[in-house]
């Protein structure tokens, strides 16, 4: 019996900061490949996740948040969020649906109407992904669906809740529709091309991200620094969190070192589940002024340095 013949695509994910790309992704991949907070520019990096439907492997490239950039690191981002773009088979816009019906003229309409006319200057079809429907009657889902359409000629329309579950299904079989006859880009047991080391560091700096406020967050870059396997199957994971002034320190550290330990057994519990064994985490806490406008941070999590 002949055996299936493989397809594949690459498909990138691209959408106003916090419309839920990242958790879109994993929904599908079926595992955590990225890291996910309900603060906005948390995903600094592309990072591709590997969907397999049947004889399809659909490589979702997931991308940091698009809008206004202020800084170098922002315009790095951003430039990585349209480069994804550029090489990939297929486009799905996600937006947050709420956000736009709550907020029709607030930032996340402002990023998605910048999306729309990036599209439109660079000539690219797309598929419009309405993200966290479930708070939204119908009639108003429909409502944003044909004024966005009226926007932009989107190929097709799919509402979801990425959280929840809900019209995956059907984005899944439309992905795996659009695969050609091809190799598979990964083995069949590999979620994603991020790095064990590199996804430690992701977890580490969501833990800081759900539990710092205001803009710190922000300020702060973490890095593994030491990576070492041990007889007993475990692993001990030495990292760095950077900030960039002295008076950020105490708070990343906290009362008598109480963030700290928080973030680290969170983030060590959380590592420990997405490698499947036994972690030891140690963090560091280090003032380093400037990080932001160091070339090694922009080659270390992969983006355009000269953005």
């Amino acid at each position: 019996m002949t055996a299936p013949q493989k397809r594949s695509a690459i498909v990138a994910v691209i959408g106003a900061p916090n419309a839920g790309k990242s958790t879109l992704v994993n929904r599908l991949v079926g595992a955590k490949v990225t890291i996910v907070t309900h603060k906005v520019q948390t995903t600094r990096m592309r990072v591709r996740g590997v969907m397999i439907e049947g004889d399809a492997q659909i490589v979702l490239v997931d991308t940091p948040g698009i809008f206004a950039p202020k800084r170098r690191l922002d315009r790095a981002m951003v430039g990585a969020a349209w480069a994804g773009a550029e090489d990939a088979d297929a486009v799905l816009v996600v937006v947050d649906a709420a956000d736009l019906d709550a907020k029709p003229s607030g930032l996340g309409a402002q990023d998605t109407d910048r999306i729309i006319e990036g599209l439109k200057g660079q000539g690219r079809q797309a598929t419009l992904v309405l993200n966290k429907v479930d708070s939204l009657k119908r009639e108003k889902l429909l409502e944003l669906a044909a004024r966005l359409n009226a926007a932009f000629p989107f190929q097709d329309t799919f509402m979801v809740s990425a959280t929840k579950g809900s019209g995956i299904d059907r984005l899944r079989g439309w992905l795996a529709a659009r695969a050609v006859p091809g190799p598979w880009y990964f083995p069949e047991d590999q979620t994603a091309d991020i790095t064990g080391r590199m996804l430690a560091a992701e977890i580490t700096r969501e833990q800081i991200y759900l539990r710092l406020h205001d803009e710190l967050p922000y300020a702060i870059h973490v890095t593994t620094e030491g990576w070492e396997d041990r007889k007993d199957g475990s692993v001990k994971i030495d990292q760095v969190i950077m900030v960039d002034r002295d008076g950020q320190k105490p708070i990343v550290i906290g009362k008598s070192g109480a963030t700290l330990k928080a973030i680290g057994a969170a983030a060590r519990k959380e590592i420990g589940a997405v490698l499947d064994r036994k972690v030891h985490l140690f963090l560091t806490v280090k003032v380093k002024s400037g990080w932001a406008d160091e070339r090694g941070v922009y080659d270390e999590i992969g983006i355009d340095y000269k953005a």
